[in-house]
């Protein structure tokens, strides 16, 4: 299964499913390196609202892809996070470091939108 990603202007919209493999992550952060650069993105929002578990691999990978877009000129906003999945982290001790979370889509548009200087496309 491929990671559905959305275009909003100049924002890609990740939504990860509630059960992505290790493989799928990595793919997601090759893909999205390429699309930042051909596409000019400004903004990526990684949805994991329907996740159940971020394990150690996965925030890695998480941070790692926020840190790649941020290299290729992009920002990145990890938005969706549920409590009980902040809750697991805390306590397995995984962070998701400088990478910016938002609790909704709307909040991580605005994000973007102050972190670019209204960059992101969206016409607010």
């Amino acid at each position: 299964m491929t990671v559905p990603v959305l275009r909003l202007g100049r924002t890609l919209i990740v939504t990860l499913p509630s059960a992505v493999s290790d493989t799928e992550m990595l793919e997601l952060q090759d893909r999205l390196a390429e699309e930042v650069g051909e596409l000019g993105i400004r903004g990526v929002v990684l949805d994991v609202s329907v996740v159940d578990v971020l394990d150690s691999f996965a925030t890695r990978t998480l941070r790692g892809i926020a840190q790649t877009v941020r290299l290729r000129g992009a920002r990145a906003v990890i938005v969706g996070v549920r409590p009980e999945v902040a809750f697991s982290m805390v306590r397995l001790g995984l962070t998701l470091e400088d990478v910016p979370t938002a609790l909704d889509l709307e909040e991580a548009l605005d994000h973007l939108d102050r972190a670019t200087g209204g960059g992101t496309g969206r016409g607010r």
